[in-house]
């Protein structure tokens, strides 16, 4: 009896720790597994140049971007190369959550209003690579007031003057370094200058960062029109139309980027830098110019989210 006392007290023990053996298996287990991280700071501002990345304000976040533009080089010296013109967007850019934002601006360009709303649809992962790419969805429809617009002294009907851009923004960073966003584009104009011109055209944007030191980096971007949809020039002086292809210096200081430009484009508004710019980098249209943007939380915000 005391032998099969012994076996059964030394089996019990045995299966005891077994268990206890087994749970910490398990709890290492799961703690050891690697949890999902998202990729953050695929670009250092909601602009590459003039495209929008995509990036966005955090809830209840609110962005103040000024950007600016001189006239074209090409101008000459009693102009001083440009820098007696200007053309400005002052914008507003809202976070209402974590993937969902707003903004709204106001350019000098053709006295234009531009409106849109862009919500985070899938997010990069880091080390699980479940997800290789961010994407983002964008509408923005822009309205110009100016009582003259392509040379036409016509009166327009309101409705006229809305133009509406939809866009899917990819992006992916590939390192700490290098970040490259590829942007498919659909562009509706209410009025178009000729009949020879469509009202739906396609476009695909590509855009990407190259980081040179910690708190300097180098944007490049261009916008390709698919040939035979905007076939007339802008007004009868005015160069053909011609893709938009952009470069830009970003410095980050603080809580703001600072971004010197050089573009030939001069609007800054989708719908018109995409389908309205003329003129091109090897006859000296280049417009110089700067991007200003600046952060302030007008709430507490989640970081991580």
């Amino acid at each position: 009896m005391k032998i099969l006392f012994s076996l059964l007290l030394l089996t019990g023990s045995f299966r005891l720790s077994a268990q206890d053996n087994l749970l910490k298996s398990l709890n290492d287990s799961m703690s050891s597994s690697p949890k999902t991280g998202y990729v953050t700071g695929t670009f250092k501002a909601l602009y590459v140049v003039n495209m929008k990345t995509i990036e966005a304000p955090a809830a209840g976040a609110l962005n103040v971007e000024i950007q600016h533009r001189f006239g074209t080089v090409n101008t000459g010296a009693y102009n001083l190369f440009g820098l007696d013109f200007a053309t400005l967007r002052l914008g507003l850019d809202y976070g209402i959550s974590d993937r969902l934002s707003i903004g709204i601006g106001r350019s000098s360009y053709l006295q234009t209003f531009d409106g849109y709303l862009k919500y985070k649809l899938l997010r990069q992962t880091d080390q699980s690579m479940r997800m290789p790419v961010s994407v983002s969805l964008l509408g923005t429809s822009s309205y110009f007031t100016n009582h003259a617009p392509l040379g036409d002294n016509a009166g327009i009907s309101s409705s006229a003057r809305f133009n509406y851009t939809f866009q899917m923004l990819i992006a992916r960073k590939f390192s700490s370094a290098f970040s490259f966003e590829l942007t498919p584009t659909f562009i509706h104009y209410n009025m178009v200058a000729t009949s020879a011109d469509q009202n739906n055209v396609f476009a695909l944007a590509g855009g990407a960062r190259m980081k040179i030191t910690r708190r300097m980096a180098i944007t490049a971007e261009y916008n390709y029109l698919f040939p035979n949809q905007l076939v007339s020039p802008l007004d009868p002086a005015s160069p053909p139309r011609t893709n938009s292809l952009s470069f830009g210096w970003d410095i980050e200081t603080g809580g703001h980027v600072f971004q010197l430009v050089f573009t030939n484009s001069q609007s800054m508004v989708e719908s018109q830098y995409i389908g309205q710019t003329a003129g091109t980098w090897g006859k000296g249209y280049i417009y110089f110019g700067f991007n200003i943007s600046r952060n302030f939380n007008l709430k507490p915000h989640n970081k991580k989210a």
